[in-house]
């Protein structure tokens, strides 16, 4: 970090500049989505929070499936990139490094760097959010780099090498019509009405004029299935089957098996779903962390910019507060979802051992 801040100080003071300028837009921008959000999804029949947990087996409409593996590897590269991005401008502008490392946090690899938090606040405010703003703006910098790898390399290479063979069901609801018929989790579906099915808009677009009372044959590798969609629980004029997928089912084709063996394509494959998790995982971590909460990024940004406004202390703490409690509030009701799913799991499982 010191060596690359002594490059050239002037540089990633300049560089400062727009950092803070691009810190402070994503903090408006993310901030007016949550807010937006979470008033469409309490006042919004089937509108979804619109932030989600990224964790391994959390299925999110429209994403991949996440793996233990992409997970751990992406969380540490994108927190490696993170933290030596807040060193770098701490050392540009000569504020000491008390420590950095890397730490495990159970299963996850994490990185860390701990600027002289003595010396940080004697410095001018351009100085300090320069610092607080490294992080994010790298994870959106080198986001957009993982984006173009994915798109123009790895994705059309990996999907070159592919036969899709329909999307995968990733929940399956009690008590609603899938369930009823024996469509099971992990069950392929290839058809529905006879249309085709290989991604998930597809999937989307032949249930998206679904009424109570339709009936629907939904066609999958081993059976077909004759359902009757019910109403939506959120909107009674709209059918509702208790279907959630995720993903598409692909084979390599045999004849790049058969020219390069299984290692090459499977390599491709895994590299390609990094590459595509770096990018998503990038930008929410460099969104999650411009919210104006308390003591990430954002909320040290959002406190050192009330000061310039706000000369008493005491008055700049209090809107510094009230800001954190209002993103935690907007936070909460956005995840109450994934809350209630984990806790009906938990719940059943006890149930089960009982």
């Amino acid at each position: 970090m010191d060596k690359i801040a002594k490059l050239s100080p002037k540089f990633f003071r300049l560089l400062g500049v727009l950092s803070i300028t691009i810190g402070f837009a994503g903090m408006i921008i993310i901030f007016y989505i949550l807010i937006r959000g979470t008033i469409d999804l309490i006042f919004v029949p089937e509108a979804v929070p619109v932030i989600a947990p990224i964790l391994p087996g959390v299925a999110i409409p429209g994403l991949p499936t996440l793996s233990f593996w992409h997970w751990i590897v992406s969380i540490l590269i994108v927190a490696t990139i993170h933290e030596f991005s807040h060193g770098v401008f701490a050392r540009a502008h000569n504020i000491k490094v008390k420590s950095s490392g890397f730490a495990f946090l159970g299963p996850i690899l994490a990185a860390f760097v701990e600027p002289d938090e003595k010396e940080l606040p004697k410095k001018k405010k351009f100085a300090q959010l320069s610092v607080f703003a490294a992080g994010p703006f790298s994870n959106i910098v080198t986001g957009f780099i993982f984006f173009f790898i994915a798109g123009f390399l790895l994705t059309p290479l990996a999907f070159s090498m592919l036969d899709i063979k329909g999307v995968s069901i990733s929940g399956v609801e009690e008590n609603f019509p899938a369930a009823a018929s024996g469509l099971k989790e992990n069950d392929i579906i290839l058809e529905i009405n006879n249309i085709s099915i290989d991604t998930t808009i597809n999937f989307s677009e032949a249930l998206k004029d679904l009424k109570p009372g339709d009936k629907v044959n939904i066609k999958t590798e081993t059976n077909e299935f004759n359902l009757v969609a019910v109403e939506h629980p959120e909107n009674s004029t709209k059918g509702y089957l208790g279907l959630i997928v995720s993903g598409m089912k692909v084979e390599v084709k045999e004849s790049v098996t058969s020219k390069y063996g299984t290692f090459v394509p499977s390599a491709i494959l895994w590299l390609s779903r990094l590459f595509e998790w770096l990018f998503l995982i990038s930008f929410g971590i460099a969104l999650a962390n411009l919210l104006p909460l308390g003591p990430v990024d954002g909320g040290r940004m959002a406190l050192t910019g009330i000061s310039l406004f706000i000369k008493d202390a005491k008055k700049q703490y209090k809107v510094w507060f009230i800001l954190t409690l209002v993103c935690l509030l907007l936070i909460v009701i956005n995840l109450l979802p994934f809350l209630q799913k984990l806790f009906v799991f938990i719940f059943n499982s006890f149930i089960a051992l009982i």
